[in-house]
């Protein structure tokens, strides 16, 4: 029987594409369904600012845990609070987990920056930030699936400067096979089952 992937990143393009999304820092330039088609082609994403900003903001944090920060960098205050919540965890956790959707059999994959005493975090670097900004992600409700021991999943978020943290409890996610199985009647509509079978099936 083959089985199919989907990632949390795989959700949010489909999502943004057909609907805004409050927690994306999108520009009018975008074109939502173009980027979703390249990243159900899996092309190769070019990185953009503001992409480039989060990886080096989250390499900051990861250098201040192996104890090598630069503490000149404009970042370091806040990076060094991020850090200090997930001192400890596991870092970089790859997590997998086959159910059942459908008449399919599904591979959940996610990669989380922190797992640490139940709590799932993830660092996002943001240009601006309003409480619940993350309420919609796919990120939350496809990481709680995919860690059952984990009680809650926790955003830390800054842009470079200030912090924030918005948390959610499992009992908050939304069910993410009931997104996924939305998704999948979605790509049925569109003509773009055997696009998505072809490119995302799981080895």
């Amino acid at each position: 029987m083959d089985r199919f992937l989907v990632t949390h990143s795989l959700l949010s393009s489909w999502l943004y594409a057909i609907q805004d999304n409050p927690y994306d820092d999108a520009t009018t330039e975008r074109d939502p369904l173009a980027e979703f088609m390249a990243v159900l082609r899996r092309e190769p994403t070019p990185t953009s600012a503001a992409m480039q900003k989060g990886i080096d903001f989250e390499n900051l944090v990861t250098a201040i845990l192996n104890g090598t920060g630069d503490k000149t960098n404009e970042w370091y205050f806040t990076a060094n609070r991020v850090a200090g919540i997930i001192r400890g965890g596991i870092l970089q956790y790859s997590a997998k987990k086959l159910v059942r959707i459908g008449d399919r059999d599904v591979l959940l994959y996610g990669r989380l920056d922190a797992l640490k005493g139940g709590v799932i975090y993830d660092i996002k670097y943001s240009g601006h930030y309003e409480a619940g900004k993350y309420f919609d992600s796919t990120q939350h409700p496809m990481y709680l699936r995919l860690v059952p021991e984990a009680r809650e999943f926790s955003y830390l978020i800054s842009n470079g400067k200030e912090f924030w943290q918005e948390t959610y409890r499992r009992e908050e996610a939304a069910s993410i096979d009931s997104i996924v199985s939305n998704f999948y009647d979605w790509l049925s509509v569109q003509g773009l089952d055997e696009l998505y079978r072809q490119h995302w099936r799981a080895l």
